[in-house]
């Protein structure tokens, strides 16, 4: 009896090493993908649940996970975080525009939060001009909008080779909030030269994601391509464009690597 003990112990014993190598050597876990985020701060009053559903489906395709802000998340404090996040493309379906009647005014864009405006709030930013009040129309509440000045100075980290499509109004009329986001680390920044139509801005941003993601096209050929079926807006004229120039002959894969 004690013999069969020993043996069956012995038995127990040896097989310990061989579960313990067989462990260490399982198939390590997938590296996680790279993240895109839809910052839909049109969503509130102006939303299009085809688009935002299209244009997801459009990044997972390519192998994105995808975060999608719908209109009340859209905060400055948003703003400042988002550099942190590790986003590797974001898009931005927000309000834009150059605000202001002073000429030191009108020579810079803002983009538009759904941050309802407060005098006490963002004190900092505010006096620093980094921050401003702004409505779309006489009847609409007033609400913040943050500059190139607070991504500049007020954003928290860096992006990562991010490529940023921005389907607001005049967003690349002045080259002010292009340069900040490359300042802080994007690769390319994709956006109109004056104001635009909703619905075209909207359909035009799906053409254009999709020569980017699924045709694997360089940024130049995406936005001439764009223009080519969608033409300018047909109400303001505006064109897509794009920065910095050294951007142009880049795919998305080689602009987020």
């Amino acid at each position: 009896m004690k013999r069969s003990l020993y043996i069956a112990l012995a038995v127990l014993i040896l097989g310990l090493p061989g579960l313990t190598i067989f462990s260490a050597c399982s198939a390590p876990r997938p590296e996680p993908g790279p993240k895109a985020a839809i910052i839909d701060q049109l969503g509130t009053l102006l939303p299009n649940q085809a688009f935002i559903e299209q244009a997801t489906r459009e990044l997972e395709e390519y192998g994105f996970k995808v975060d999608v802000y719908p209109g009340d998340a859209v905060t400055v404090d948003l703003y400042r975080e988002l550099p942190a996040y590790g986003y590797k493309l974001i898009l931005f379906r927000v309000h834009s525009g150059l605000l202001g009647v002073d000429p030191k005014v009108t020579n810079r864009t803002w983009l538009y939060t759904n941050e309802p405006y407060s005098k006490t709030s963002h004190l900092v930013e505010q006096f620093d001009d980094q921050v401003t009040y702004a409505r779309t129309n006489d009847d609409a509440p007033w609400c913040f909008a943050v500059s190139a000045k607070f991504i500049d100075k007020s954003a928290e980290g860096q992006f990562d080779d991010t490529a940023i499509i921005m389907l607001g109004c005049d967003a690349l009329h002045f080259e002010d909030v292009a340069q900040a986001f490359i300042q802080r680390g994007a690769s390319t920044y994709v956006a109109w030269d004056a104001s635009v139509m909703l619905d075209y801005v909207d359909d035009a941003t799906l053409f254009l994601v999709e020569k980017l993601c699924s045709d694997e096209l360089t940024v130049k050929e995406a936005v001439a391509q764009t223009m080519v079926e969608k033409g300018p807006d047909s109400i303001y004229g505006s064109v897509l464009k794009y920065y910095p120039g050294q951007s142009a002959l880049k795919t998305l894969s080689q602009l987020i690597d």
